[in-house]
């Protein structure tokens, strides 16, 4: 039950980040989004290792994307108060992705090299769809998504290096 609890809170705070981006309620993916993120951590029984994590991926997110907006490989519908950084709802996004790897990807962060791959294919389909569904859009389709894709599996690194204590930790983490 807690997998699916997480991966619910993990699709309720994404498509409240990307349907209100397209539709010019920036501010909608955040205020859903955050609390999801706070409740998690407030009950998880590993408190500093979620934060850490959700703090790492706030910096890749905020670097990547940041990045990509910079090189307008990407550009955001709404929410863009600086014009070459990333939003707050996608900062949001990349949290709500974060209080994933610790549980319902656990299984992904004890495999680095599918890990990668995830994050090389995974990352431009998220974007992709993103996309699709108008919250953003994509300078140029493919060095965009090649740019998508080398970012994310720098990223996956991360938290797999992150995550990579809890893995041998075999007690529960939420509570």
């Amino acid at each position: 039950m807690a997998t699916f609890i997480n991966i619910a809170m993990m699709q309720i705070g994404w498509f409240a980040c990307v349907l209100g981006a397209a539709n010019q309620m920036p501010w909608l993916g955040p205020i859903v989004a955050v609390p999801l993120v706070v409740w998690h951590i407030a009950r998880s029984s590993q408190r500093n290792a979620e934060l850490r994590l959700v703090l790492c991926a706030l910096l890749c997110g905020f670097i990547l994307d940041s990045a990509l907006a910079s090189a307008n490989l990407i550009q955001f519908a709404s929410g863009n108060t600086f014009t070459g950084f990333t939003t707050p709802w996608m900062l949001s996004l990349w949290m709500g992705f974060a209080i994933t790897l610790n549980h319902s990807l656990k299984w992904l962060m004890a495999k680095p090299m599918l890990a990668l791959l995830f994050g090389l294919l995974g990352g431009p389909v998220a974007y992709w769809s993103g996309t699709r569904l108008g919250a953003m859009t994509f300078g140029t389709l493919w060095p965009s998504l090649i740019a998508i894709g080398i970012g994310w599996t720098l990223a996956m690194g991360s938290f797999v290096l992150v995550t990579r204590r809890n893995l041998d930790d075999h007690r529960p983490v939420l509570a």
